[in-house]
């Protein structure tokens, strides 16, 4: 490449389609959505670039029509582990030291792969695999992975021009390396932007990955990797290592070389890699880096002088879209006792209305949730609902599984404001919501502070500013991403970097130079231009 500094295009957001009656990409993604669910297509395990066929294979369905597969998917052990562990290494070195550059053409030309012929593939793999409807799809699988290749490509640029004063006779030089050894990706279901950005953030840094994608999203994840491939991705920089997690993940975290993981999921897992690490941290070459974001208990606070339209508008899209499946969905809400009446008759309408089904029904604003055991789960809290004085459940609860996972919208109200329903991480269309005194708001505040574990997302909705400001200052550690007057959910990239703390991650903020700065390691040179001849200094005269 010719010598030159380089300016990486500057970085718009990815226009969302609408998807519209009549419209072309309405057209083109029920051509897809009617050509793969025709197919069942064989998902390799990928090594150094070689696809392998352990034999050792899983079935791929539809959540919302779980009787339906669509592929049939090698499952990754040890032995892969190690094949991986080797092509990684073997890979590292040219990967390390290619010119950044070249690196960054490989992702941009993957989001504009993705922004055009691969859109409609990547969206219908996301709607059939994960239950999400086209619109949910749409800007999950297509703009938000579109704006982490495209914005992560210029948050690198802008890192590595960061670099030190200099005095006169000194340069002094900031070098961002890659981490020596590899980092393990971990991806969940329910977004399969995080599935492509996971494995892809430390490699724009120059690292090479072993991924392993959540074994309910492989159709999508099998589609970024090979979409990845076309955009130019060399051998051995990805790994793709479909398998379960304590088969992977055990391998993976003994090896000497693992030096870092980039992890969303649950808190529980989390804490077991986190322990395993801690106990095979003298087997490493370096410090592994562990960056993670778990899980939440997703909160909205009303204030008495919110708009009840905007109110509940927040309610019933920050719990319901994606079936309540969103890290950041709202699974607990604090009213007012002034306002509750009739709010609830606008919940219990609306609630009402909503219309659920198969994904492949445009007209539908939910569908199923990803798999038995979280239909179980779920189903579970609201049987509870249904038996335990404490709760009144004012819309939805039913629960059916007999085609597909399908658990209604369910608003429940809570007399105890610590109860389990207002505490736990539930992940499915569950909204409990407690009623406070307006007298008793800094009793309420407080029970939304401390009554769950976690600090992910949240938000507050009122009209009167002062109250705002000081309703944001009381839960300022509350949440990671805070939203006034809106949902707490749908995060852009470049816009509102994600993650939360306590317990719901490390608050990297995936999305963001914050996060690409964990998986660089900096060498600081000094170079002297005139250095001293003589270990005399002047105060020895």
């Amino acid at each position: 490449m010719s010598d030159g500094v380089f300016n990486v295009p500057v970085p718009v957001n990815e226009p969302v389609y609408d998807y519209a009656p009549g419209s072309s990409e309405r057209t083109a993604i029920a051509f897809r959505l009617e050509q793969m669910h025709a197919e069942e297509i064989e998902i390799p395990v990928i090594i150094g670039g070689r696809e392998i066929r352990t034999g050792n294979t899983a079935q791929v369905v539809s959540p919302h029509d779980h009787g339906h597969v669509l592929a049939t998917c090698h499952q990754a052990g040890a032995d892969e582990v190690a094949a991986a562990v080797k092509a990684s290494a073997d890979a590292w070195h040219e990967w390390s030291t290619m010119s950044w550059e070249s690196r960054a053409a490989i992702f941009l030309k993957a989001a504009d792969l993705l922004s055009g012929p691969w859109r409609t593939t990547l969206n219908a793999a996301t709607i059939l695999n994960q239950s999400k409807t086209v619109f949910q799809a749409e800007i999950d699988s297509a703009c938000e992975l579109i704006d982490f290749w495209r914005f992560n490509v210029h948050y690198a640029d802008q890192l590595m021009r960061e670099q030190p004063a200099s005095s006169p006779g000194i340069w002094n030089r900031s070098e961002y390396r890659a981490l020596e050894g590899f980092v393990f990706a971990v991806s969940p279901f329910n977004f399969t932007a995080i599935a492509g950005n996971l494995p892809t953030a430390p490699a724009i840094m120059g690292n090479t990955v072993l991924w392993k994608p959540a074994t309910t999203a492989l159709l999508s994840g099998y589609y970024v990797y090979k979409l990845l491939e076309e955009a130019g991705l060399p051998p051995g920089v990805i790994n793709f290592l479909p398998g379960k997690g304590a088969q992977v993940g055990d391998p993976v975290i003994a090896d000497p070389g693992f030096a870092g993981v980039h992890f969303t999921g649950s808190t529980p897992v989390f804490h077991g890699m986190w322990q395993n690490i801690g106990n095979n941290i003298a087997r490493y070459r370096s410090y592994p880096r562990i960056v993670g974001e778990t899980g939440g208990k997703d909160f909205v606070f009303a204030h008495p002088s919110a708009n009840l339209e905007v109110l509940a508008t927040a309610l019933i899209r920050g719990a319901f879209e994606y079936q309540g499946q969103k890290c950041s969905a709202a699974s607990r809400a604090y009213v007012p006792s002034s306002l509750w009446p009739s709010l609830k008759e606008r919940l219990a309408d609306q609630i009402g209305s909503i219309k659920m089904g198969t994904p492949l029904d445009f007209s539908n604003f939910m569908a199923a949730v990803i798999d038995e055991s979280s239909f179980d789960k779920i189903s579970s809290y609201v049987d509870e609902a249904r038996s335990d004085s404490r709760y009144e459940l004012v819309a939805g609860g039913g629960c059916d599984k007999s085609a597909g996972y399908f658990i209604q919208p369910t608003l429940v109200v809570s007399e105890d404001p610590k109860s389990r329903l207002m505490s736990e991480e539930i992940f499915g269309p569950i909204l409990t919501l407690h009623v406070y005194d307006d007298a008793r708001i800094d009793e309420a505040l407080d029970l939304c502070d401390t009554t769950s574990p976690y600090a992910l997302t949240g938000a507050i909705i009122g009209d009167d500013r002062a109250e705002l400001d000081s309703l944001t200052k009381r839960l300022r550690h509350s949440a990671g991403n805070f939203y006034i007057n809106d949902k707490p959910t749908g995060a852009v990239v470049g816009q509102q970097p994600f993650g939360g703390s306590r317990a719901s991650g490390t608050n990297d903020k995936a999305g963001s130079a914050m996060n690409l700065l964990r998986w660089t390691s900096v060498r600081s040179i000094k170079e002297n231009f005139v250095p001293p001849t003589s270990f005399a200094y002047p105060h020895m005269d």
